[in-house]
């Protein structure tokens, strides 16, 4: 009986941890919203606004999926609370995911390697944003941009002659290393009139190759949160 009471205890405080995990990156995700300089926002073209907006709401859509997967996680721990062995590996399973999520911890295995370059025009940040979208589509497990891990709050800027990813300056070639189903990540890039073909009409260059150990260290940044920051 105590050891059933024990476990419920346990149980509980981990479910919190999910919990809170999952809340956080939701709080995070409005929070760069309100660091958004409205200023520049006012000077762009009404297609690259259509085209933010895609992106953030693409950002919350997917934070709602994780929240509603919470939940039914939660009813599936309501309902083998009472076997240990059961609702252990139930946990260690969602913190294998929520590591995963927020990019905390690394990765190995197959996938491909994608190498994209300037041609006779350059790579820009919406070209990089892009094929985030299709590889998250073809349900990539971790990515990485020369190193750079992406996670659901990496931001895509363009400065100068660089793409800013994570705060740090990148600059071409960029070499962007994916794990998951080889066939599904390839496909989804090849298709006819999809990203691979967008890159070479506009003189981009991009080449695309299958690797069986690829490794995607984990984020090293901080999810830090800085409240000083406010709308001028």
């Amino acid at each position: 009986m105590k050891e059933i009471k024990k476990g419920k205890i346990t149980m509980t405080i981990i479910i919190g941890i999910m919990c809170f995990i999952l809340v956080y990156v939701m709080f995070m995700q409005f929070k760069v919203v309100s660091q958004t300089d409205v200023t520049s926002l006012t000077t762009k073209r009404e297609s690259e606004l259509r085209e933010e907006l895609e992106s953030w709401q693409s950002k919350y859509d997917d934070t709602a999926n994780q929240l509603t997967q919470a939940q039914a996680n939660l009813d599936e721990y309501k309902n083998k609370i009472n076997d240990t062995q059961a609702s252990s590996e139930l946990l260690d399973k969602e913190l294998q995911q929520a590591e995963l999520y927020l990019g905390k911890t690394d990765v190995e295995g197959q996938g491909i390697i994608i190498e994209i370059s300037d041609g006779t025009s350059n790579v820009v940040a919406d070209d990089l944003i892009s094929l985030m979208n299709e590889l998250k589509t073809a349900e990539a497990e971790a990515i990485s941009v020369n190193g750079q891990r992406v996670t659901n709050l990496t931001e895509f800027a363009d400065v100068d002659s660089y793409i800013v990813v994570n705060g740090t300056r990148l600059s071409s070639p960029y070499t962007i290393q994916v794990i998951g189903n080889q066939k599904y990540l390839e496909s989804g890039i090849t298709a006819k009139g999809g990203f691979s073909d967008t890159m070479t009409s506009n003189g981009k260059n991009i080449s695309i190759t299958e690797d069986n150990n690829i490794k995607i260290l984990k984020y090293s940044g901080n999810f830090e949160v800085n409240d000083d920051i406010s709308i001028n």
